[in-house]
Protein backbone atom coordinates (compact mmCIF):
# COMPACT_ATOMS: atom_id res chain seq x y z
CA UNK A 1 0.00 0.00 0.00
CA UNK A 2 1.61 3.71 -0.88
CA UNK A 3 -1.07 5.45 0.62
CA UNK A 4 -3.80 5.16 3.58
CA UNK A 5 -6.11 7.69 4.40
CA UNK A 6 -7.97 6.80 7.60
CA UNK A 7 -11.17 8.51 9.48
CA UNK A 8 -13.57 9.73 6.07
CA UNK A 9 -16.96 9.35 5.60
CA UNK A 10 -18.69 8.23 2.39
CA UNK A 11 -21.55 9.25 1.13
CA UNK A 12 -24.76 6.64 1.69
CA UNK A 13 -22.39 4.57 4.23
CA UNK A 14 -22.69 4.93 7.99
CA UNK A 15 -19.70 5.30 10.07
CA UNK A 16 -16.00 6.01 9.19
CA UNK A 17 -13.86 4.46 6.78
CA UNK A 18 -10.16 3.98 5.43
CA UNK A 19 -8.97 3.72 2.33
CA UNK A 20 -5.83 1.96 1.21
CA UNK A 21 -4.02 3.01 -2.24
CA UNK A 22 -1.57 0.82 -3.94
CA UNK A 23 0.05 2.52 -6.86
CA UNK A 24 -3.30 4.71 -8.85
CA UNK A 25 -5.83 2.49 -7.66
CA UNK A 26 -8.44 1.78 -4.74
CA UNK A 27 -6.91 -0.94 -2.97
CA UNK A 28 -9.69 -1.55 0.31
CA UNK A 29 -12.50 0.06 1.43
CA UNK A 30 -12.87 -0.71 5.31
CA UNK A 31 -14.10 0.52 8.30
CA UNK A 32 -10.52 -0.17 9.70
CA UNK A 33 -7.46 -1.27 7.88
CA UNK A 34 -4.56 -2.63 10.08
CA UNK A 35 -0.71 -2.28 8.83
CA UNK A 36 1.53 0.38 8.06
CA UNK A 37 1.42 2.23 4.52
CA UNK A 38 3.94 4.33 2.62
CA UNK A 39 2.19 7.04 4.04
CA UNK A 40 -0.57 7.38 6.40
CA UNK A 41 -3.14 10.46 6.02
CA UNK A 42 -5.68 11.46 8.63
CA UNK A 43 -8.91 12.89 6.90
CA UNK A 44 -10.36 14.24 9.76
CA UNK A 45 -13.71 12.78 9.69
CA UNK A 46 -14.56 14.77 6.62
CA UNK A 47 -16.34 13.62 3.17
CA UNK A 48 -14.09 11.62 0.89
CA UNK A 49 -15.43 11.81 -2.72
CA UNK A 50 -13.89 11.36 -6.23
CA UNK A 51 -12.11 13.81 -7.29
CA UNK A 52 -14.60 16.69 -8.72
CA UNK A 53 -14.76 16.87 -12.35
CA UNK A 54 -15.50 20.12 -14.39
CA UNK A 55 -16.36 19.49 -17.74
CA UNK A 56 -16.68 23.16 -19.47
CA UNK A 57 -13.93 25.40 -18.78
CA UNK A 58 -12.95 28.29 -21.30
CA UNK A 59 -9.17 28.26 -19.89
CA UNK A 60 -7.94 30.44 -23.12
CA UNK A 61 -9.55 33.36 -22.16
CA UNK A 62 -9.64 33.18 -17.66
CA UNK A 63 -8.34 36.18 -16.31
CA UNK A 64 -8.91 38.43 -19.31
CA UNK A 65 -10.55 40.53 -16.31
CA UNK A 66 -7.55 42.08 -15.48
CA UNK A 67 -6.09 43.21 -18.67
CA UNK A 68 -9.32 43.89 -21.34
CA UNK A 69 -11.92 46.60 -20.53
CA UNK A 70 -15.23 46.10 -19.38
CA UNK A 71 -18.02 44.29 -20.63
CA UNK A 72 -20.50 47.36 -20.26
CA UNK A 73 -23.48 45.81 -21.54
CA UNK A 74 -22.78 42.67 -19.52
CA UNK A 75 -24.03 40.83 -22.69
CA UNK A 76 -22.51 38.07 -24.46
CA UNK A 77 -22.08 39.87 -27.59
CA UNK A 78 -20.18 42.10 -26.09
CA UNK A 79 -18.27 39.59 -24.08
CA UNK A 80 -17.05 38.40 -27.89
CA UNK A 81 -16.30 41.40 -29.17
CA UNK A 82 -14.08 41.91 -26.15
CA UNK A 83 -11.82 39.58 -27.34
CA UNK A 84 -10.88 39.83 -30.49
CA UNK A 85 -8.21 42.42 -30.26
CA UNK A 86 -6.81 40.68 -27.08
CA UNK A 87 -6.85 37.31 -29.23
CA UNK A 88 -5.49 38.74 -32.13
CA UNK A 89 -2.03 39.19 -29.73
CA UNK A 90 -2.65 35.55 -28.60
CA UNK A 91 0.95 33.50 -28.23
CA UNK A 92 0.78 29.85 -26.82
CA UNK A 93 3.17 30.54 -23.85
CA UNK A 94 0.64 33.41 -22.75
CA UNK A 95 -2.51 31.37 -22.73
CA UNK A 96 -0.85 28.83 -20.98
CA UNK A 97 1.03 30.69 -18.14
CA UNK A 98 -1.92 32.92 -17.98
CA UNK A 99 -4.09 29.27 -17.05
CA UNK A 100 -1.76 28.07 -15.57
CA UNK A 101 -2.73 29.29 -11.75
CA UNK A 102 -6.16 28.55 -12.70
CA UNK A 103 -5.95 24.89 -13.31
CA UNK A 104 -3.51 25.00 -10.00
CA UNK A 105 -6.50 26.37 -8.04
CA UNK A 106 -8.94 23.44 -9.16
CA UNK A 107 -6.82 20.97 -7.89
CA UNK A 108 -6.57 22.55 -5.06
CA UNK A 109 -10.19 22.78 -4.79
CA UNK A 110 -10.19 19.25 -5.71
CA UNK A 111 -10.67 18.72 -9.47
CA UNK A 112 -9.33 16.00 -11.09
CA UNK A 113 -10.47 16.12 -14.12
CA UNK A 114 -11.16 19.12 -16.38
CA UNK A 115 -12.51 19.82 -20.13
CA UNK A 116 -10.92 23.14 -21.53
CA UNK A 117 -12.37 24.65 -24.21
CA UNK A 118 -10.46 26.85 -26.96
CA UNK A 119 -11.42 28.94 -29.66
CA UNK A 120 -10.95 28.25 -33.20
CA UNK A 121 -11.11 30.87 -35.45
CA UNK A 122 -9.86 32.92 -38.41
CA UNK A 123 -9.00 35.47 -35.49
CA UNK A 124 -6.55 34.02 -33.13
CA UNK A 125 -5.89 31.03 -35.67
CA UNK A 126 -4.96 27.65 -34.02
CA UNK A 127 -2.88 29.81 -31.32
CA UNK A 128 -5.41 28.77 -28.68
CA UNK A 129 -5.59 25.28 -29.31
CA UNK A 130 -1.62 25.58 -29.12
CA UNK A 131 -1.78 27.41 -25.64
CA UNK A 132 -4.13 24.78 -23.93
CA UNK A 133 -2.61 21.89 -25.59
CA UNK A 134 0.86 23.78 -24.08
CA UNK A 135 -1.33 23.64 -20.71
CA UNK A 136 -2.02 19.88 -20.72
CA UNK A 137 1.21 18.67 -21.12
CA UNK A 138 2.24 20.70 -18.26
CA UNK A 139 -0.29 19.46 -16.14
CA UNK A 140 -0.35 15.83 -17.62
CA UNK A 141 0.52 13.87 -14.35
CA UNK A 142 -1.10 16.11 -12.17
CA UNK A 143 -5.22 15.66 -13.69
CA UNK A 144 -7.32 14.41 -16.35
CA UNK A 145 -7.13 17.17 -19.49
CA UNK A 146 -9.10 17.54 -22.72
CA UNK A 147 -9.11 20.19 -24.99
CA UNK A 148 -11.94 21.30 -26.51
CA UNK A 149 -11.66 23.03 -30.87
CA UNK A 150 -14.61 25.09 -29.89
CA UNK A 151 -15.38 27.30 -33.02
CA UNK A 152 -16.04 30.99 -31.15
CA UNK A 153 -16.98 32.42 -34.03
CA UNK A 154 -19.00 29.69 -35.41
CA UNK A 155 -17.91 27.97 -38.83
CA UNK A 156 -20.68 28.81 -41.27
CA UNK A 157 -20.41 32.62 -40.50
CA UNK A 158 -16.61 32.72 -40.12
CA UNK A 159 -14.85 31.04 -43.30
CA UNK A 160 -12.02 29.19 -43.32
CA UNK A 161 -13.06 27.98 -39.56
CA UNK A 162 -14.07 24.69 -41.10
CA UNK A 163 -10.40 23.63 -41.82
CA UNK A 164 -8.80 25.34 -38.83
CA UNK A 165 -11.08 22.70 -36.86
CA UNK A 166 -9.94 19.81 -38.72
CA UNK A 167 -6.44 21.48 -38.05
CA UNK A 168 -6.91 21.67 -34.57
CA UNK A 169 -8.01 17.75 -33.81
CA UNK A 170 -4.87 17.05 -35.89
CA UNK A 171 -3.22 19.36 -33.74
CA UNK A 172 -4.34 16.80 -31.09
CA UNK A 173 -7.98 18.72 -29.60
CA UNK A 174 -9.51 15.53 -27.63
CA UNK A 175 -13.61 16.77 -28.13
CA UNK A 176 -15.35 18.73 -30.98
CA UNK A 177 -16.61 21.59 -30.05
CA UNK A 178 -19.54 24.19 -31.69
CA UNK A 179 -21.79 26.72 -31.80
CA UNK A 180 -24.50 26.13 -33.37
CA UNK A 181 -27.11 28.64 -32.20
CA UNK A 182 -24.57 31.63 -32.86
CA UNK A 183 -24.76 30.89 -36.99
CA UNK A 184 -26.89 33.28 -38.87
CA UNK A 185 -29.45 31.59 -40.35
CA UNK A 186 -31.02 28.25 -38.79
CA UNK A 187 -29.76 26.21 -41.54
CA UNK A 188 -26.39 27.00 -41.18
CA UNK A 189 -26.85 25.88 -37.47
CA UNK A 190 -28.30 22.43 -38.70
CA UNK A 191 -25.03 22.61 -41.51
CA UNK A 192 -22.69 23.59 -38.38
CA UNK A 193 -24.04 20.46 -36.45
CA UNK A 194 -23.79 18.04 -39.61
CA UNK A 195 -20.12 19.41 -39.70
CA UNK A 196 -19.48 18.26 -36.36
CA UNK A 197 -20.40 15.30 -36.40
CA UNK A 198 -18.39 14.66 -39.74
CA UNK A 199 -15.55 15.40 -38.02
CA UNK A 200 -16.43 14.28 -35.15
CA UNK A 201 -16.50 10.30 -36.86
CA UNK A 202 -13.68 10.78 -38.91
CA UNK A 203 -11.58 11.49 -35.84
CA UNK A 204 -13.17 9.00 -33.07
CA UNK A 205 -13.60 12.22 -30.75
CA UNK A 206 -16.50 12.75 -28.54
CA UNK A 207 -19.15 16.39 -28.90
CA UNK A 208 -19.63 18.90 -26.63
CA UNK A 209 -21.44 21.88 -28.22
CA UNK A 210 -22.86 25.26 -26.52
CA UNK A 211 -26.75 24.48 -27.62
CA UNK A 212 -29.26 27.51 -27.37
CA UNK A 213 -27.25 29.46 -25.25
CA UNK A 214 -30.08 32.34 -25.87
CA UNK A 215 -33.44 33.55 -24.30
CA UNK A 216 -34.62 33.29 -27.91
CA UNK A 217 -37.79 30.48 -28.04
CA UNK A 218 -36.90 29.84 -31.32
CA UNK A 219 -33.51 28.80 -31.38
CA UNK A 220 -33.92 25.44 -31.81
CA UNK A 221 -30.22 23.44 -32.26
CA UNK A 222 -30.32 21.74 -29.11
CA UNK A 223 -33.03 19.66 -30.99
CA UNK A 224 -31.72 19.48 -33.66
CA UNK A 225 -28.96 17.73 -31.85
CA UNK A 226 -30.49 15.25 -29.89
CA UNK A 227 -32.08 14.17 -33.07
CA UNK A 228 -29.04 13.65 -35.12
CA UNK A 229 -27.21 12.07 -32.37
CA UNK A 230 -29.92 9.53 -32.54
CA UNK A 231 -29.35 9.52 -36.46
CA UNK A 232 -25.58 8.82 -36.02
CA UNK A 233 -25.90 6.79 -33.31
CA UNK A 234 -23.85 8.51 -31.05
CA UNK A 235 -25.39 8.06 -27.66
CA UNK A 236 -23.62 8.97 -24.74
CA UNK A 237 -21.00 11.15 -27.07
CA UNK A 238 -22.39 14.60 -26.83
CA UNK A 239 -23.09 17.00 -24.30
CA UNK A 240 -24.73 20.10 -24.94
CA UNK A 241 -24.12 23.25 -22.51
CA UNK A 242 -26.64 25.42 -21.37
CA UNK A 243 -29.32 25.38 -23.60
CA UNK A 244 -31.38 28.32 -22.09
CA UNK A 245 -33.59 28.43 -24.65
CA UNK A 246 -35.39 25.34 -23.60
CA UNK A 247 -36.58 27.33 -20.71
CA UNK A 248 -38.00 29.99 -22.81
CA UNK A 249 -40.21 27.46 -24.87
CA UNK A 250 -43.77 26.67 -24.24
CA UNK A 251 -43.79 23.42 -22.00
CA UNK A 252 -45.43 21.05 -24.87
CA UNK A 253 -42.59 21.75 -27.10
CA UNK A 254 -39.85 21.71 -23.91
CA UNK A 255 -41.47 18.07 -23.21
CA UNK A 256 -40.81 16.80 -26.92
CA UNK A 257 -37.20 18.12 -26.65
CA UNK A 258 -36.40 17.08 -23.50
CA UNK A 259 -37.41 13.38 -24.54
CA UNK A 260 -35.45 13.81 -27.52
CA UNK A 261 -32.21 14.57 -24.91
CA UNK A 262 -33.13 11.96 -23.08
CA UNK A 263 -33.34 8.92 -26.19
CA UNK A 264 -29.89 10.59 -27.29
CA UNK A 265 -28.84 10.45 -24.22
CA UNK A 266 -27.40 13.52 -23.85
CA UNK A 267 -25.54 15.17 -21.40
CA UNK A 268 -26.72 18.74 -20.58
CA UNK A 269 -24.64 21.09 -18.56
CA UNK A 270 -26.22 23.79 -16.77
CA UNK A 271 -22.95 26.72 -16.23
CA UNK A 272 -25.42 27.81 -13.38
CA UNK A 273 -23.13 30.73 -12.53
CA UNK A 274 -22.46 32.60 -15.76
CA UNK A 275 -26.21 31.83 -17.21
CA UNK A 276 -27.47 33.58 -14.11
CA UNK A 277 -25.23 37.10 -15.14
CA UNK A 278 -25.78 36.75 -18.99
CA UNK A 279 -29.46 35.85 -19.50
CA UNK A 280 -32.26 37.22 -19.12
CA UNK A 281 -30.63 41.13 -19.75
CA UNK A 282 -33.12 42.00 -21.75
CA UNK A 283 -36.22 41.27 -19.16
CA UNK A 284 -37.92 43.62 -17.62
CA UNK A 285 -39.79 43.32 -14.30
CA UNK A 286 -39.51 39.43 -13.78
CA UNK A 287 -36.12 38.18 -15.14
CA UNK A 288 -35.58 35.48 -15.19
CA UNK A 289 -33.29 33.06 -13.53
CA UNK A 290 -31.14 31.98 -17.12
CA UNK A 291 -30.61 28.62 -16.50
CA UNK A 292 -32.61 25.79 -18.68
CA UNK A 293 -34.84 23.69 -16.88
CA UNK A 294 -32.41 21.40 -14.80
CA UNK A 295 -35.40 19.59 -12.69
CA UNK A 296 -37.35 18.57 -15.54
CA UNK A 297 -34.17 17.13 -17.32
CA UNK A 298 -33.47 15.34 -14.14
CA UNK A 299 -36.96 14.22 -13.78
CA UNK A 300 -36.84 12.40 -17.13
CA UNK A 301 -33.73 10.63 -16.41
CA UNK A 302 -30.95 13.06 -18.08
CA UNK A 303 -27.67 13.26 -17.41
CA UNK A 304 -26.99 16.75 -16.10
CA UNK A 305 -24.22 18.38 -14.70
CA UNK A 306 -22.88 21.77 -13.60
CA UNK A 307 -19.13 23.45 -14.25
CA UNK A 308 -17.54 26.56 -13.93
CA UNK A 309 -17.57 28.00 -17.55
CA UNK A 310 -15.58 31.36 -17.07
CA UNK A 311 -12.64 32.71 -14.59
CA UNK A 312 -12.39 36.67 -14.38
CA UNK A 313 -13.24 37.28 -18.12
CA UNK A 314 -15.35 39.18 -20.48
CA UNK A 315 -18.23 36.72 -19.70
CA UNK A 316 -17.92 36.50 -15.78
CA UNK A 317 -16.08 38.81 -13.65
CA UNK A 318 -16.08 36.16 -10.44
CA UNK A 319 -14.93 32.81 -10.16
CA UNK A 320 -12.23 30.61 -8.15
CA UNK A 321 -12.41 27.83 -9.91
CA UNK A 322 -14.39 25.67 -7.16
CA UNK A 323 -17.01 23.00 -8.54
CA UNK A 324 -18.79 22.83 -4.82
CA UNK A 325 -19.41 26.68 -5.22
CA UNK A 326 -20.44 25.45 -8.54
CA UNK A 327 -22.92 23.23 -7.06
CA UNK A 328 -23.96 25.68 -4.12
CA UNK A 329 -25.34 27.80 -7.18
CA UNK A 330 -27.16 25.53 -9.08
CA UNK A 331 -28.59 24.37 -5.60
CA UNK A 332 -29.86 27.76 -5.01
CA UNK A 333 -30.78 28.76 -8.76
CA UNK A 334 -32.38 25.38 -10.04
CA UNK A 335 -34.03 25.35 -6.25
CA UNK A 336 -32.65 21.89 -5.63
CA UNK A 337 -32.28 22.10 -1.41
CA UNK A 338 -33.88 19.43 0.24
CA UNK A 339 -31.53 16.91 1.55
CA UNK A 340 -32.34 14.12 -1.79
CA UNK A 341 -31.98 17.51 -4.20
CA UNK A 342 -28.44 18.35 -2.82
CA UNK A 343 -27.67 14.70 -3.07
CA UNK A 344 -28.23 15.03 -6.70
CA UNK A 345 -26.69 18.69 -7.33
CA UNK A 346 -23.38 16.69 -5.69
CA UNK A 347 -23.65 14.51 -8.60
CA UNK A 348 -24.11 16.96 -11.01
CA UNK A 349 -20.20 18.01 -10.11
CA UNK A 350 -19.19 14.36 -9.51
CA UNK A 351 -20.63 11.04 -10.89
CA UNK A 352 -22.63 12.74 -13.71
CA UNK A 353 -19.89 15.16 -15.14
CA UNK A 354 -18.31 12.36 -14.91
CA UNK A 355 -20.34 10.25 -17.33
CA UNK A 356 -20.08 12.95 -20.14
CA UNK A 357 -16.70 12.77 -19.90
CA UNK A 358 -16.90 8.92 -20.13
CA UNK A 359 -14.54 8.94 -17.35
CA UNK A 360 -13.30 5.03 -16.32
CA UNK A 361 -12.70 3.79 -12.69
CA UNK A 362 -14.65 6.79 -11.42
CA UNK A 363 -15.57 6.33 -8.62
CA UNK A 364 -14.57 5.10 -4.30
CA UNK A 365 -14.84 1.62 -4.74
CA UNK A 366 -12.29 -1.34 -4.77
CA UNK A 367 -9.95 -1.09 -7.65
CA UNK A 368 -11.18 2.33 -9.29
CA UNK A 369 -8.93 5.12 -9.70
CA UNK A 370 -7.27 7.02 -6.76
CA UNK A 371 -8.74 10.48 -7.78
CA UNK A 372 -10.21 11.52 -4.59
CA UNK A 373 -11.01 14.81 -2.76
CA UNK A 374 -11.23 14.77 1.30
CA UNK A 375 -13.67 17.39 2.17
CA UNK A 376 -13.67 18.96 5.55
CA UNK A 377 -16.96 18.64 6.35
CA UNK A 378 -18.86 15.27 7.23
CA UNK A 379 -21.77 15.37 4.83
CA UNK A 380 -22.83 16.64 1.02
CA UNK A 381 -25.01 19.11 2.99
CA UNK A 382 -22.33 20.61 5.48
CA UNK A 383 -19.72 20.76 1.71
CA UNK A 384 -22.76 22.74 0.12
CA UNK A 385 -23.52 24.95 2.42
CA UNK A 386 -19.98 25.71 4.31
CA UNK A 387 -17.71 25.55 0.52
CA UNK A 388 -14.89 24.39 3.52
CA UNK A 389 -11.10 23.75 2.26
CA UNK A 390 -10.27 20.23 0.39
CA UNK A 391 -7.79 18.70 3.09
CA UNK A 392 -6.43 16.34 1.02
CA UNK A 393 -6.23 16.12 -3.10
CA UNK A 394 -5.12 12.58 -4.61
CA UNK A 395 -4.67 12.29 -8.65
CA UNK A 396 -3.99 8.64 -9.88
CA UNK A 397 -2.81 7.87 -6.28
CA UNK A 398 -0.34 11.00 -5.73
CA UNK A 399 -1.06 13.58 -2.77
CA UNK A 400 -1.61 16.40 -5.13
CA UNK A 401 -3.20 19.22 -2.79
CA UNK A 402 -3.40 20.07 1.00
CA UNK A 403 -5.43 22.43 2.58
CA UNK A 404 -6.25 23.91 6.09
CA UNK A 405 -8.39 26.73 7.61
CA UNK A 406 -6.83 27.79 10.82
CA UNK A 407 -9.35 30.12 12.91
CA UNK A 408 -8.74 31.43 16.48
CA UNK A 409 -11.53 33.27 18.10
CA UNK A 410 -10.78 35.30 21.09
CA UNK A 411 -14.27 35.83 22.89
Amino acid sequence: MSHVIRNVRLRGREGTFDIAIDGETIAAVEPQIDGAAGDEHDGGGGLLVPGFVNAHQHLDKCMLGDVMRQNESQTLQEAIEITWDHKRNYTSEEIADRAGPVVEAGIVNGTTAIRGFADVDTIGGLVPVQGLLELKRRFEDQITFEVVAFPQEAIIRDPGCDELMEQAMELGCDVVGGLPWYERLDKHGQEHIDFCFELAKRTGKDIHMLADDTDDPYSRTLEYLAVRTIEEGYQGRVTASHCGALAAYDDNHAARVIGYCKEAELSISSNTQVSLVLDGRADRGLVRRGITRVRELLDAGVNVLSAQDDVNDPYYPFGKPDQIEVGQYTAHVAQLTYLPELETVFDMITVNAARAMRLEGYGVDPGDRADLCVIDAPTVRDALRLVPPRRLVFYAGRLMAESRLERTFHG
